[in-house]
């Protein structure tokens, strides 16, 4: 039995399908053999999290509490947890746990496990004041990082920085980025943090002077110009990096990778792609998707993040108007992660 199992505690919840997001009362969950119970001090909204929200028939039942970039502090051990102790700052991220014996697991891939658990979908999420989760979710936060600085890097940090960082791109190679928002913005970061020849790709040009202080060289207007045109003029790009939820540019995209260059999808919807094939075999070009990273990932990208000064922004709000927070998000409207801040 918890020491504290008598607190009351709040979490954002869905009741019902359709229903609106409200902060309810809870009571914590004393983390069992393996698992570890957080304090949160602030919790990401992610564009995921808005199908979370919707999904009428949710594998864990209602209400649902969603929820994947957590940051907070370690309350509660479970028994046999070693190497972590009450009091750590912690994040968790999109990866929420996996079956330690398949292949995937036992190569170290435990991201592709095909039983993977993920926050809020699998189990109660991080809207909340308090989250139990296996501890093998945990990755430590840095000094130097806030929580709510800290809770984007569980996904769209470790997503964009993993992506980046494995794509076979080096310094000074030219690397796109398609769009700016919640994932993109730190995905500029990140490029040009890392000695990227970088451009942002985006609508409008009243974005160019964000892209030019996020770190990128170049800006591509897309209301004004093809973007794969407009790479290839640059010479071709050895990786372009979509993180726009959108499928739509990314046919055309192709035409601006240089020989041997790379289109990797971060951000989804349910569109398809349909490229000649002439295109990817004549110039050697690949298409990938990839998908976040193991804590062990996160805790590198918040660390290489303190390094080099990259920093998510974002706008906090209490836990209570996680509704509005999330139609902020889904209207496009967040500059660039919204958080929630249990405790405020």
């Amino acid at each position: 039995m918890s020491p504290n199992a008598n607190h009351v505690h709040r979490a954002a919840q869905v009741a019902e399908p359709g229903a609106a997001v409200r902060v309810v009362q809870v009571r914590e969950r004393a983390p069992e053999a393996g698992e570890v119970r957080v304090d949160v001090e602030a919790t990401g909204i992610c564009g995921a999290d808005i199908g979370t929200v919707r999904n009428p028939a949710p594998a864990t039942g209602f209400p649902v509490t969603p929820g994947h970039e957590v940051a907070g502090v370690i309350a509660e051990l479970g028994p046999g947890v070693q190497g972590w102790a009450v009091g750590e700052r912690v994040s968790v991220g999109w990866f929420g746990g996996s079956c330690g014996h398949c292949t995937a697991c036992r190569t170290g891939d435990v991201v592709h496990c095909a039983e993977r658990k993920v926050p809020g979908v699998s189990y109660t999420g991080g809207w909340s004041s308090t989250v139990t989760v296996p501890a093998t979710t945990l990755a430590r936060i840095p000094e130097g990082l806030s929580a709510a600085e800290a809770a984007p890097f569980g996904c769209a940090g470790v997503t964009t920085f993993n992506a980046l960082r494995h794509s076979g791109a080096g310094p000074g190679d030219l690397v796109a980025v398609l769009g700016i928002g919640g994932l993109g913005h730190l995905a500029v970061q990140f490029a040009a943090a890392m000695g990227f020849e970088t451009v942002a790709i985006a609508r409008g040009e009243e974005k160019r002077r964000l892209a030019e202080e996020l770190g990128a060289r170049h800006y591509i207007d897309t209301d004004r110009e093809q973007p794969g045109a407009a790479l290839a003029k640059l010479g071709g790009a050895r990786l372009i990096l979509s993180t726009a939820s959108s499928t739509k540019p990314l046919a055309e995209l192709v035409d601006g990778l240089a020989p041997h260059g790379r289109l990797t999808v971060v951000g989804v919807d349910a569109g398809s792609l349909e490229v000649p094939v002439a295109k990817l075999v004549m110039a050697a070009r690949s298409v990938t998707g990839h998908l976040t990273g193991s804590p062990a990932d996160t805790e590198q990208a918040m660390r290489f993040a303190v390094a080099t000064g990259v920093r998510p922004r974002v706008q906090t709000v209490p836990l209570e108007e996680a509704q509005q927070a999330l139609d902020t998000q889904q209207n496009g409207k967040a500059r660039f992660r919204m958080v929630l801040l249990p405790g405020a």
